[in-house]
């Protein structure tokens, strides 16, 4: 769990610092640095939905590797 807040403070960290560096505004550096890991997670629920179906489709337990899997990701 500290590993998780740790990322997350950091992930934080690093929003605020590029829209503020952008910007040069500490208002438009904190909404963003509030707005896109939220808006991160609802993208990466729905990547993880995505890939579930296209497991399910293809017969095999959601995670699980496929043969090559190496070569088609890299």
């Amino acid at each position: 769990m500290l590993k998780t807040l740790t990322f997350t403070l950091m992930h934080f960290c690093i929003a605020f610092a590029v829209a503020y560096a952008l910007t040069g505004s500490v208002a438009v550096g904190g909404l963003v640095a509030a707005v896109e890991p939220l808006c991160n997670s609802v993208g990466f629920y729905v990547h993880e939905k995505i890939w579930q179906r296209l497991d399910k489709a293809r017969g095999t337990p959601a995670g699980t590797p496929q043969p090559g899997w190496l070569h088609r990701h890299a």
